[in-house]
């Protein structure tokens, strides 16, 4: 997977000098003339992400100078890759362990190319592993995003409820875990109806996913993922243009399952749950209908305003089997609302909890390891807005505005005995190509996520 880094170079090897704009002087001024004028001749300004070829003897690049804004931006190699001729590099001295790692992750997720249907273009710059990188660390987060990209960009059509139960399966074999999958009419037996009713009309029967892995007796830890493999809206249906992303729409399960990659490869001492609802919300002549209520595992009954608000809904049981066991930390992810995205737009993932402590620590870890989140608030005010007539509560808002904090507002309904959890609505897409980041699904948090639970849960 990471065949773009390697362990040393057969041949010469040229140097990446990473520069600041506020460097840039004073490391001309100890180069000789001749280095000088040639990087001033090519207009290298160290703006971030340029980067100027340094000649050599023969032909050869003797070395390359990138532009970068700050010394621990991962994407600021994301581009290399596949920007810089062919052939072997090696990072300049003087890094150390952090600043190494970041510039490692970024070289590898900036190889990262999503090759199920079609050959890559090209071969890919390599880079020589840096000395002070904790490799094994880079190869697990490496890992997990390209195992989340991969299964977000992958079509609907060969990723439904019953492949993406496989993948889950398969991740916990690899790791010594256990996985049990409740399918079609087994979920209304096991008390799981609104998982049931949404998934209920499409071909691949609805199920819960549950992936258990590590010490029964160490601190819990319990991730939930929306995995609405595709999303047509029911009957409520989108226009085309709204369907069009819509095999994303597991991009929360897809980030999870990423997580859950990280988190056991690197051997975390934790008791690790994975509760993915895994659906497809279709049409069909059992569909559920606007104004249908259904009662919630939780015994809440719910109306159906809206069936294209349906992840909120499998969400909710899935939550309350969560909650039920009082895990130490609860984490759900799901690409949940539009509004989210009007709000902070498609980069940057809106995050709920209720524990300000949690929201410090998540916000802190998202600015060290360059992986927003944006705290957004649980508006209790805002909570009348989901009353029903008829039932406990309703799917969707009486209102058009604040579509994300009432969406929120509603899982929170589902987690009354678990202070410490955290409800992340993320795009998991990128709509144009970025450093390292090329267009397509995208893991939206995960790192900041392990980086969190790595300090809240120690290494075995």
């Amino acid at each position: 997977m990471l065949e773009h880094l390697i362990a040393g170079s057969d041949g010469p090897s040229a140097e990446i000098t990473a520069l600041t704009a506020d460097a840039l002087d004073g490391w001309l001024g100890e180069q000789t003339d001749d280095v000088a004028a040639w990087v001033r001749a090519n207009g290298f300004t160290a703006k971030p992400g340029a980067t100027c070829l340094l000649p050599g003897g023969g032909g050869r690049i003797a070395g390359v100078l990138l532009g970068i804004e700050f010394s621990r931006d991962p994407w600021a190699y994301g581009d290399l890759p596949t920007v810089l001729p062919e052939g072997d590099y090696h990072l300049g001295p003087g890094l150390d362990g952090d600043e190494a790692n970041d510039a490692a992750l970024g070289w590898a997720l900036g190889g990262y190319r999503f090759t199920r249907y079609r050959e890559p273009n090209g071969a890919l710059a390599r880079l020589v592993w840096p000395e002070a990188c904790d490799r094994d660390r880079v190869e697990t987060l490496a890992a997990a995003v390209t195992l989340t990209r991969d299964l977000i960009n992958t079509p609907a059509e060969h990723m439904g409820p019953e492949e993406l139960a496989a993948v889950a399966t398969d991740l916990a074999k690899d790791y010594g875990g256990t996985c049990a999958v409740t399918v079609g009419d087994d979920l209304l037996a096991a008390g799981y109806p609104l998982i049931h009713a949404v998934g209920r009309a499409a071909v691949q029967a609805p199920r819960l996913i549950d992936l258990r892995w590590g010490d029964g007796n160490a601190p819990k830890l319990t991730l939930v993922g929306k995995g609405v493999c595709f999303d047509s809206g029911g009957l409520d249906l989108k226009p085309s243009s709204g369907m069009m992303l819509m095999k994303k729409d597991m991009g929360g399960a897809a980030n999870v399952l990423g997580l859950a990659r990280a988190i056991m490869g690197a051997g975390l001492s934790l008791r690790l749950r994975v509760l993915v609802p895994a659906v497809e919300n279709s049409i069909a002549g059992n569909a559920i209908r606007p104004l249908d209520i259904v009662k919630s595992r939780k015994g809440l009954t719910v109306e159906i305003g809206n069936t294209d608000a349906e992840g909120r809904l499998i969400l909710a049981d899935a939550l309350t089997e969560a909650d039920s066991e009082q895990p130490e930390l609860m984490i759900d992810c799901a690409t949940l609302t539009g509004a989210a995205r009007v709000a902070l737009g498609a980069d940057l993932p809106a995050t709920f909890t209720p524990d300000d402590a949690l929201a410090a620590d998540l916000l802190r870890n998202a600015a060290a390891t360059g992986d927003p989140l944006w705290r957004m608030p649980l508006w209790a005010p805002y909570r009348e807005s989901l009353d029903s007539k008829i039932a406990d509560i309703n799917n969707i808002s009486s209102g058009s505005l604040g579509g994300a904090i009432t969406a929120a507002l509603f899982l929170q309904e589902f987690v009354t005995e678990t202070p410490a959890w955290a409800h992340i609505d993320m795009m998991a897409w990128n709509a144009k190509p970025r450093p390292g980041r090329p267009v397509g699904g995208e893991a939206m948090g995960l790192r900041a996520l392990f980086a969190l639970i790595e300090e809240r849960f120690k290494k075995a």
